[in-house]
């Protein structure tokens, strides 16, 4: 017994959570979908900069868009949502100078925004262990052929596309490695 699941009901959607790639074709609710934007608003964010939005596709042909812009996945259409999670420089920097990014962008902000929107994300993904659903993050595109799909200016960066629906699949739990291969003290 992990030590996540010892008598801490809190920590079971830790244990819990899986990359799902079936859905069943049941709606989310809407209530379902404010709890999860909500939970991922929480998240803690540098200078409480909350640089993230999330943009909800369920319109089929949106959802093709998105698929062939990355790369071809086709397995995301069985999901009813996506949540676009897009992160907003503007939120790090005041300037009205131009900004174009893209995956060679060298802005030390972009790291930053890209690490808040990444904890809001899961705690996205908690929430929806939590209510019962599954999520997988898909990021296997690049941001020229995906935000033109979207209407996103070229100052922000999507840092995934979160597919949600209920699941159609248990996957098995991923072997992981052990804390003595990961876990260091004071130094290296």
């Amino acid at each position: 017994m992990s030590l996540l699941t010892r008598g801490t009901q809190e920590m079971k959607e830790i244990e819990e959570r899986r990359s799902i790639r079936k859905y069943t074709d049941k709606k989310v609710p809407q209530e379902m979908i404010n709890a999860l934007i909500e939970s991922g608003m929480q998240a803690p964010s540098g200078d409480n900069s909350q640089p993230w939005h999330f943009i909800l596709v369920d319109y089929e042909e949106m959802k093709r868009n998105i698929v062939n812009a990355s790369n071809n996945q086709k397995w995301m259409m069985t999901a009813p949502l996506f949540i676009v999670c897009v992160a907003d420089i503007r939120s790090r920097i005041d300037s009205n100078r131009d900004i174009d990014m893209d995956e060679e962008t060298s802005l030390p902000e972009l790291k930053l925004i890209i690490r808040d929107t990444a904890i809001a994300i899961e705690h996205i993904v908690l929430e929806a262990v939590h209510l019962g659903l599954g999520t997988c993050w898909v990021a296997w595109f690049d941001q020229k052929s995906i935000r033109p799909l979207l209407g996103i200016p070229a100052d922000k960066y999507v840092v995934c596309v979160l597919t949600v629906g209920f699941p159609a699949e248990k996957p098995a739990k991923r072997k992981r490695k052990t804390k003595d291969e990961v876990m260091h003290y004071n130094k290296w």
